[in-house]
């Protein structure tokens, strides 16, 4: 099979990157070229809300050269993300036309979990490493200049995800205007990501056993270099990139003992990236302790890494071993948990909704990333009733809209919030998508389906025949309970799809 060369942009909060991968089913994701560019859109951002006139024409002057190093390389593709620094920042729309008209460039923003989740399929690539760690109990700590992500696996599986406002950059602003001597510093900053990773750990850690961290982001590759280079007496014990808590804590522990000049010299940086790296130091020692984690495995992996990856597995160029919507069902479950959901009802409903939607598929016009949305509303259409049980639809929605599912867009997570909350209110033909009408119609459905909670109709089998769809169950008891919801459905099921769903209950012969 042909390579394809690929270039993937990374704007970050303190950075322009620039990866090149060669991309093709023998050789994976490999990276042939990487430039980056240090510029601090964040600094404006979390402090004035905006990112300034001079900023946008130094963004856009380094991108123009970004693409013509693309035309030298002569990409077949490019994919251009910008992440927390000019998400949060209040005239996004008007730099990213800034771009678009000077550079030829479109650029994406995307939210907190869609950053995330990419960056987790660049781990991912390294599968044999990946695998083996998240077998046991491990964390990503994702540690970036707005935001760090924590995500907890156990046996393979994610178990639950959530970000966290204490980014580098973003500290670092927090106590600009804070006088005070480097050890009061140090504690104020401890003081700080300690309170908020105390709710983070009561809710999400409790008794957790967490054996490993995968440590990513721009600050851990500088501390690691620096932890192993001086480590020389010891260098045969230290993996290439593996670092024990105790080799972290003693570098930790060096660090904070170091004056910013002292830093500058140690890294060959300036002084305004030393002060980030002392914050990302902090940080992570902090997780150490929190965790008890014996052992930081660091893949060394950046956010283009993960762009390059994500193009790699949507276009089907590369086959990664691990399911990622597996990782986003699982997660989705564990909130319904969270919210004291029927399980044994969520996941029925679940299944429902698939032999639904499966079983007409020529008919809807709606894809496998539809599908995957309307299953995540499967889990979640009573969480709700966690809150209210007189208006669970705007509880649901105020949950969903509030809660991060990895891998999935702010667009995606509204339509599956009023997919849910329409599940439960009137339908309001003036604002809901087609699309929103449709998984809403086989939602409404699905639920009908179970009433009373009791699955009676599991065994369920669907067909469609001359614009019915004929679900057949051979439960022998009494369904009329069932029955009444399901004919409550069908008119609205009817008008979305022209088709009339029609329950049969077969009957035993003695």
């Amino acid at each position: 099979m042909a390579i394809r060369t690929f270039a993937a942009i990374d704007v970050g909060s303190f950075e322009l990157e620039l990866g090149i991968y060669e991309i093709s089913s023998k050789i994976g994701v490999r990276r042939i070229d990487h430039v980056r560019h240090v510029i601090a859109l964040g600094k404006d951002t979390y402090t004035t809300g905006k990112i300034s006139y001079d900023l946008v024409e130094e963004m856009c002057e380094v991108l123009g050269k970004f693409k013509g190093i693309m035309e030298t390389y002569k990409v077949a593709d490019y994919r251009a993300y910008a992440t927390s620094a000019m998400r949060e920042a209040k005239n996004n729309q008007i730099i990213l036309d800034q771009i678009r008209v000077r550079t030829g460039i479109t650029v994406r923003i995307i939210s907190n979990s869609e950053q995330r989740f990419i960056s987790y399929k660049a781990i991912a690539n390294k599968a044999d490493a990946f695998d083996k760690i998240i077998q046991k109990a491990a964390a990503i700590v994702d540690v970036g200049f707005g935001s760090m992500q924590i995500s907890l696996f156990d046996k393979s599986s994610l178990v639950s995800t959530q970000n966290l406002p204490i980014g580098v950059l973003r500290l670092k602003e927090m106590i600009a205007r804070v006088p005070t001597d480097d050890n009061t510093r140090y504690a104020l900053l401890e003081e700080i990501v300690d309170n908020e990773l105390f709710t983070f750990r009561k809710m999400y850690l409790k008794d957790r056993e967490t054996k490993q961290l995968i440590g990513i982001g721009e600050s851990i590759l500088y501390l690691s270099r620096q932890i192993k280079s001086s480590e020389k007496e010891n260098v045969q014990n230290i993996s290439s990139d593996r670092i024990t808590a105790e080799e972290f804590d003693a570098f930790y522990h060096r660090l904070i003992g170091m004056s910013l000049r002292q830093v500058e010299e140690n890294f060959g940086v300036g002084a305004e990236y030393a002060n980030l790296l002392t914050l990302g130091a902090i940080i992570y020692h902090r997780i150490l302790e929190l965790t008890g984690a014996e052992m930081f495995w660091i893949p060394g992996i950046r956010l283009v890494d993960g762009i390059a990856a994500d193009y790699a597995e949507s276009t089907k160029l590369v086959k990664f071993s691990h399911d990622f919507s597996d990782d986003i069902i699982v997660t989705s479950r564990n909130i319904a948990k969270r919210y004291k959901c029927h399980m044994a009802h969520c996941q029925c409903v679940e299944s429902y909704v698939l032999q639904i939607f499966d079983t007409i598929k020529r008919y809807h016009g709606l894809d496998n990333r539809d599908r995957l949305l309307l299953q995540i509303a499967a889990n979640l259409h009573a969480c709700g009733k966690f809150i209210s049980m007189k208006n669970p639809g705007a509880c649901a929605y105020d949950i969903i809209m509030s809660t991060e599912i990895i891998g999935l867009s702010h667009a995606e997570r509204e339509l599956i919030a009023n997919v849910v909350r329409l599940n439960l209110q009137e339908f309001d033909y003036n604002t809901a998508t087609m699309k929103i009408a449709k998984l809403t119609a086989i939602l409404r459905l699905a639920n009908a389906m179970d009433r009373g909670h009791a699955q009676k109709l599991k065994d369920c089998k669907m067909s469609y025949r001359d614009d019915e769809l004929i679900m057949t169950t051979s439960y022998e008891g009494d369904i009329t309970l069932e029955r009444m919801a399901y004919e409550g459905k069908v008119e609205f099921f009817k008008e979305i799809f022209g088709i009339e769903p029609v329950l049969k209950q077969k009957k035993r012969y003695k």
